[in-house]
C-alpha cells in the first residue's frame, strides 16, 4: 500500500525531546511518556515528576586519581603509566614527540587513539599548559581505515619489496654484467664480453677459465650469522645433525640442518675463529628462516645455553677466489706475514688475516666449485675495492670473474647439492649424507630422521646423469622410468633435480634422484618431460663428474 514503511511523526519527551536543562527534561518526560502509551492505545497514569534544578552544572576533566598510589594505566597496549608521563617530564622530555618515543606511548596498533588524549592531559598537568598548548603527536597510517586495494596496490614490480644489493654491483654494472633476482638480491648472472653473443659463450669462458686458471665471485649473499658464547659449541652440536662440540679453532665444518621431522632444511659452513666465536653460513635463499629459527632455538628451547647471535650478512662482502692458480692470487692480496700455504692453510682452514695493507679480513678455505678454492671476507665498505684489487693482482693469470650461471655448472660437474636437491622433500640418505646425522648426540630432527621409510636401502638416492646422445640437452624435473615402460605415478623412479651444459665434459649432465641408484650406476633410464614433450635416454652415473677423490680441491 502507498506509504507503508513510512514512519509517522516521532513522539519523545525530556532529552529525548530535545530539552537541555536540567529541570526541563523532567518536565517534559512525563508527557512525551503518555503520548506514546495513548498512542499504543493504554491509557496512561497521571504522575508528578520529582523536582530538579535548573542551575548549570560545571563538567571537569578527570584524567587519573592523584592521590593514588598504585599504577594507573595510560596506553594499554604498550603498558604506558602516569608514572611514566612525570618521569617524562622530569627527565626532560617534554615534548609530544618525545614523550611518545621515550615511553612508546600511542606507538602500538591504536596510534595512540585510545590512549594519547589522557596522557597528553598528564603532560599538560606537568607544563601548567593546556591539552592544546601542550600539542598532539603525529599518527602513523592508517589513523582511518583504508580499504584493502590500497594496499595491494602497492605490489607493483620492484614497488613490491626492497632489491638488495651486492658491495660489487656498481662494478659489476660498469662491466656489463647481466643480472638475476636471487632472493631480494640482484647478482651478477654472467660477464659479456665483445663478441659473444649467446649467454652460454660467457658461461662457458668463466667456467673453463676458472678451472684452468683462477675466477672470483661475489658470494656476499650467502647468509652470515656471528654466533659467540660460552656454550657456542654446545648450542651448534645442537642444531646441526653432525659434531661440532671439538670443531677445533683455524678450522671449518660443513654442516646440515634437518627439520624437526627430520627432513634436510639447510646446509653451509660454520667456521671457529675462537674458543667462543664462531661465524655460519647459509643458503642465500634459507638465511632468514635459518637466523629465525636459531633465535627460536635459542630463546625457547635452550634458555638456559650461554650463546647470542647476529646476522652479519650485509655487514661482510665475500668473494670466492676458485681455480689451481688461488693460492698465488692470494698471496698477492694477503700481507705476507700471514702464510696461506698448504702445509699451514690446509683444506677446510679458516684464520682472520689481513689483505692489502691492513685491512681486516677473513679467509676461509673452502670450495664450492671443486677447485682448490678460498673464500676471503672483507668489512662491506672495502667490498668493491677487493674486486677490482683481486682481479688486477690476477691478470697476468687470466683471471676472470663469474656470475651464478657459472658458479651452478661448477657445482653440479662436481656434485654438490643445492636448493634444487634441498626442496623440502629431501633426507640426508637420499642425499648421500647420512653419515653425517651423529648417532653420538641429541639434536633437532635426528629422532625422526630414523624412521624405516626415510633410511629405505632401495630408496632415492642423488646421482649423475648423462644423455646417451652427448647432443641431447636435459632438463630439469623429467622424470625417470624405465626403457618401455608406460609414463604412470607406478613407473616412476625418480625425478631430474639440476641441470647443466657442462664445458668441461662438451655436453649435457644433470643430478636426481632415482631409486637405489648406486647400485645401477651405468644402467639406461629415460628422462621423461611431458611438459616439453622429450624423452631422452640416460646413463645413471656418479653425481661427481670432476675429480671424484677430490684430488684439485686439496692440492
Amino acid at each position: 500500500a502507498a506509504g507503508a514503511g513510512v514512519p509517522g511523526p516521532r513522539a519523545g519527551g525530556g532529552g529525548g525531546g530535545g530539552a537541555v536543562p536540567t529541570a526541563a527534561p523532567r518536565a517534559s518526560a512525563p508527557g512525551g511518556g503518555a503520548a506514546a502509551v495513548g498512542d499504543l492505545g493504554f491509557a496512561a497514569a497521571a504522575g508528578v515528576p520529582p523536582g530538579a534544578s535548573d542551575e548549570p552544572v560545571e563538567v571537569s576533566p578527570f584524567w587519573h586519581v592523584r592521590e593514588s598510589r598504585g599504577r594507573a594505566w595510560l596506553d594499554l597496549q604498550n603498558d604506558v603509566t602516569v608514572k611514566d608521563v612525570v618521569q617524562a617530564h622530569r627527565e626532560g622530555f617534554r615534548s609530544v614527540e618525545h614523550l611518545k618515543r621515550y615511553t612508546t606511548l600511542g606507538m602500538a596498533t591504536d596510534q595512540g587513539k585510545t590512549a594519547n588524549v589522557g596522557a597528553l592531559a598528564v603532560m599538560a598537568e606537568q607544563t601548567g599548559k593546556t591539552v592544546a598548548e601542550t600539542g598532539t603527536t603525529v599518527f602513523r597510517p592508517p589513523y582511518t581505515p583504508v580499504p584493502i586495494a590500497a594496499f595491494a596496490g602497492r605490489a607493483r614490480g620492484r614497488d613490491f619489496q626492497p632489491t638488495r644489493l651486492t658491495p660489487s654491483h656498481d662494478w659489476a654494472a660498469a662491466r656489463g654484467a647481466v643480472f638475476i633476482e636471487a632472493g631480494l638480491w640482484l647478482r651478477a648472472q654472467w660477464f659479456p664480453r665483445p663478441g659473444e653473443t649467446h649467454w652460454r659463450q660467457s658461461v662457458d669462458r668463466e667456467v673453463l677459465q676458472t678451472r684452468a686458471s683462477v675466477g672470483i665471485c661475489d658470494v656476499t649473499t650467502l647468509g652470515k650469522i656471528d654466533i659467540q658464547g660460552r656454550d657456542a659449541a654446545e648450542f651448534l652440536n645442537r642444531v646441526y645433525a653432525n659434531g661440532f662440540a671439538r670443531l677445533a679453532v683455524g678450522k671449518v665444518r660443513y654442516g646440515l640442518m634437518l627439520r624437526e621431522d627430520g627432513i634436510c632444511y639447510d646446509d653451509g659452513t660454520t667456521a671457529r675463529l675462537g674458543e667462543t666465536h664462531f661465524v655460519m653460513t647459509t643458503t642465500t635463499a634459507n638465511a632468514v628462516l635459518v637466523f629465525r629459527n636459531l633465535e627460536f632455538a635459542r630463546q625457547c628451547l635452550w634458555p638456559g645455553l650461554d650463546v647470542h647471535l647476529i646476522s652479519v650478512t650485509e655487514q661482510w662482502a665475500q668473494f670466492a677466489v676458485a681455480g689451481p692458480y688461488s693460492r698465488e692470487l692470494l698471496g698477492r692480496i694477503v700481507d705476507p706475514h700471514h702464510d696461506i700455504s698448504n702445509k699451514a692453510f690446509p683444506f677446510m682452514a679458516c684464520a682472520e688475516v689481513s689483505v692489502c695493507g691492513g685491512t681486516p679480513a677473513r679467509l676461509f678455505r673452502i670450495s664450492f666449485s671443486g677447485e682448490l678454492a678460498y673464500e676471503v671476507a672483507v668489512p662491506a665498505r672495502y667490498g668493491e675495492s677487493l674486486m677490482g684489487a683481486l682481479l688486477a693482482a690476477g691478470e697476468d693469470y687470466g683471471a676472470v670473474a663469474y656470475g651464478t650461471e657459472a658458479l651452478g655448472v661448477m657445482r653440479v660437474e662436481k656434485g654438490h647439492a643445492a636448493g634444487p636437491e634441498l626442496n623440502g622433500q629431501t633426507t640426508a640418505r637420499m642425499l648421500g649424507m647420512e653419515r653425517m646425522v651423529s648417532k653420538k648426540k641429541d639434536c633437532i630432527g635426528n629422532v625422526l630422521s630414523e624412521r624405516p621409510e626415510m633410511n629405505r636401502e632401495d630408496g632415492l638416492e642423488l646421482m649423475g646423469f648423462r644423455p646417451l646422445d652427448r647432443a641431447e640437452e636435459l632438463a630439469p624435473g623429467a622424470h625417470f622410468l624405465a626403457s618401455g615402460a608406460a609414463p604412470t605415478m607406478a613407473n616412476d623412479e625418480g625425478w631430474m633435480s639440476s641441470v647443466a651444459w657442462s664445458p668441461s665434459l662438451g655436453h649435457s649432465i644433470g643430478l636426481g634422484f632415482i631409486r637405489n641408484g648406486h647400485a645401477r650406476i651405468g644402467e639406461t633410464v629415460r628422462a621423461w618431460d611431458a611438459v616439453r614433450g622429450r624423452d631422452v635416454p640416460v646413463e645413471i652415473v656418479s653425481a661427481h663428474f670432476l675429480d671424484p677423490r677430490g684430488e684439485r680441491l686439496r692440492g
